[in-house]
């Protein structure tokens, strides 16, 4: 078993219920495909202070409120994943891509439209059944 990859992972949702999404940049792992923004999990890092950090860093917002939304364990073959997900209902600041990454909202419904890698179907699985329970 290789190592495993600590992800945190937002769902980050807007007033009108879209949800923030962006695409992978081609030279990383899954590259091109689509994702919800977050990053690695540093040593000695709670994983509220990586989303926070990574949520700047990437889309250039700053985060408000956080609730958890799910837990994920994903086994590539050349690595272990584990995505800490987690909504952020209330931010600042215009999300934008800060690395030149493309980026939209989207509905819960528009997800299945969009190639995700594999890990994430669990995630989007999570966020349309919490919807359908609203």
């Amino acid at each position: 078993m290789g190592k495993v990859v600590h992800v945190a992972v937002g769902v980050v949702l807007r007033e009108d219920g879209k949800i923030l999404i962006a695409r992978r940049p081609e030279h990383l792992h899954m590259g091109g495909r689509w994702e919800f923004p977050g990053g690695k999990v540093e040593a000695g890092e709670k994983v509220q202070e990586a989303l926070a950090r990574e949520l700047r860093e990437e889309v250039a917002i700053e985060i408000q409120t956080l609730a958890p939304l799910t837990e994920i364990r994903h086994d590539y073959p050349e690595k272990t994943v584990l995505l800490d997900t987690w909504w952020v209902t209330e931010f600042t600041g215009e999300a934008h891509g800060l690395e030149g990454q493309e980026t939209a909202w989207v509905t819960a419904g528009e997800l299945n439209d969009y190639q995700f890698p594999e890990a994430n179907e669990a995630i989007i699985e999570a966020i349309q059944l919490a919807k359908s329970r609203r």
